[in-house]
């Protein structure tokens, strides 16, 4: 039976991708060497890794703007101290949608004051903030565009006179945006690039050197950028199984055809939950996410019966995170739309059968 995987990460890839790595696992670029064991620093990787971040910085648009894309480790929590190491001098204005940037708040305030411009805490993150005041005089705002766990995410971004940095793990590459109005951008790759072990990091190379603390070499963003991205040994397969998703995004079209699909598949989902009285959405409805559908079962209804539906479907991966409960159907841009059709099939089905 075919896998309908709806995991939130580590996630869906597209099959192509999972092909042609599994074969550079066996031989890379017919070197009769594997992915896995060639050198960081052969010409061949060293082109996937080039690759890798000219994708990066093409699909954002920001190509020739003083931006420089790296690939690191750590996930996207070891950069929420890396931007405060290399952004905070004296106080950040930090906008609380979630758990992630919870965790992002507290690792800024090692170096500083932090301002929490606005949070949804009082109802359990279902909603974003909206109507809030940015500081001026802070060192930078940060954001998180997609909230996982929650199914909420940002569809108006602030202006603001200083730095903004933005938490994009969940919903790079899914919409288009004016990145431009971003300085510095990261996402872990396993949400919708690729697999664990390496973290995307944009940023715009004049925001950096304006710190006074002495920065260890490994956190400061300048030291990657110099290296480009070998300071140290890098995740060479979840850089070489990105560029592979990121080719595979461009030969779609890119993120503007990649947001219609994404769209479709958002109103397909979201249509069935409003419609079938067993159902009830977790996230305001204005704020909800074209990533992660959060949902609930109604009062009464047969828990039981619904999930053993969606397991003989060969559904995977939609129980909700213990924050919110329920279900969360996680619909990154591998995701195809065949999938979430069986999925709300097996939604109608448990309507039939209760």
């Amino acid at each position: 039976m075919k896998k309908h995987n709806f995991s939130a990460g580590p996630s869906i890839l597209p099959q192509e991708v999972f092909k042609k790595s599994a074969d550079a696992i066996l031989n890379f670029n017919n070197s009769n060497l594997s992915i896995l064991e060639i050198s960081h620093r052969s010409k061949d990787f060293i082109a996937v890794m080039d690759t890798a971040c000219e994708l990066a910085l093409e699909h954002l648009n920001l190509q020739n703007k003083g931006y420089k894309a790296l690939f690191l480790q750590g996930g996207a929590s070891t950069q929420f101290l890396m931007v405060a190491y290399n952004l905070l001098n004296h106080k950040a204005a930090y906008l609380n949608t979630g758990t992630w940037s919870t965790k992002a708040l507290k690792e800024a305030k090692l170096f500083g004051e932090v301002i929490e411009v606005a949070s949804s805490k009082d109802k359990n993150f279902n909603y974003v903030p909206k109507n809030y005041s940015i500081p001026t005089d802070a060192d930078y705002f940060h954001c998180t565009s997609n909230n996982t766990i929650f199914g909420t995410q940002l569809n108006h971004f602030p202006t603001t006179q200083i730095p903004m940095v933005c938490d994009m793990s969940s919903d790079i590459f899914s919409r288009v945006l004016d990145f431009s109005k971003f300085d510095l951008i990261y996402a872990g790759a396993q949400k919708n690039m690729g697999p664990a072990g390496t973290t995307l990091v944009v940023v715009k190379e004049d925001i950096l050197g304006k710190i006074e603390r002495t920065i260890p070499s490994i956190m400061d963003y300048r030291t990657h950028i110099t290296a480009e991205s070998m300071f140290n040994t890098p995740s060479v397969f979840a850089v070489y199984v990105s560029m592979l998703t990121l080719e595979w995004l461009k030969n779609l079209g890119g993120v503007a055809a990649i947001e219609k699909t994404n769209t479709q598949k958002a109103e397909i989902l979201y249509s069935e939950i409003d419609r079938n009285p067993l159902f009830v959405g977790f996230a305001e409805k204005e704020d909800r996410s074209k990533m992660n559908v959060t949902f609930n079962l109604t009062e009464g209804a047969n828990q039981e019966l619904f999930d053993s539906l969606w397991k003989e479907a060969g559904i995977s991966g939609i129980n909700g995170h213990r924050s919110v409960g329920g279900y969360r159907a996680s619909i990154y841009n591998a995701m195809p739309i065949e999938s979430v059709q069986v999925l709300v099939d097996a939604m109608k089905e448990f309507e039939r059968k209760s």
